[in-house]
């Protein structure tokens, strides 16, 4: 039996729910959603698992903050035996036109701090990370106001019809490998 251990990147808390910075979350929520499971609060994390085609899906949606991803990613798998190549990382990214997906085998944290800590703990930036665009639309040095706020309703309506396709790509992921989900939706 095939594991997958699926991370969305996100900060815990109500005035979080809603922010681009909590994209990994979300995803992770329409998963669960579309697969009938529900999170159940675990060690450093939130944790939900379902089977899809004779594979295992483990859902984790860490509870350490954006900034300390790693210390949840890096147990997870440890506890699990899941390797490196079977971990797929969800965050959002502001390089990336809005609703843009971007599937990699490895790569920079391109200066997000939650991929930033996953790097630092697993030693390696040769790890699957799922890219969600949420554009650039903000003022020089307004960064972090941006993706700690709020969508607004044309990006939230926009975001909601991406979802089924964010979750493809992780059904893909697991079922048809990293390089067929890689061509099949970046840039979609």
């Amino acid at each position: 039996m095939k594991k997958f251990l699926i991370v969305g990147l996100g900060n815990i808390g109500e005035k979080y729910g809603n922010t681009r910075h909590n994209i990994g979350f979300k995803i992770l929520d329409e998963v669960a959603a579309t697969y009938d499971t529900s999170f159940e609060t675990d060690k450093l994390g939130d944790v939900a698992s379902f089977r899809y085609k004779g594979r295992t899906f483990m859902l984790l949606k860490p509870s350490t903050f954006m900034n300390l991803s790693g210390k949840a990613v890096k147990f997870w798998m440890q506890k699990e035996k899941i390797a490196i190549e079977n971990t797929l990382v969800i965050t959002d990214d502001l390089n990336i036109d809005f609703g843009t997906i971007r599937v990699k085998g490895k790569g920079s944290d391109g200066g997000h701090n939650g991929l930033k800590d996953i790097q630092e703990k697993l030693g390696t930036n040769k790890y699957p990370r799922f890219r969600f665009g949420v554009g650039s639309n903000y003022s020089k040095g307004r960064q972090v106001d941006y993706v700690l706020g709020e969508w607004n309703k044309e990006e939230e309506s926009k975001f909601i019809e991406r979802l089924p396709t964010a979750v493809k790509v992780v059904t893909s992921f697991g079922t048809a490998g990293l390089a067929n989900t890689m061509n099949t939706f970046n840039g979609k």
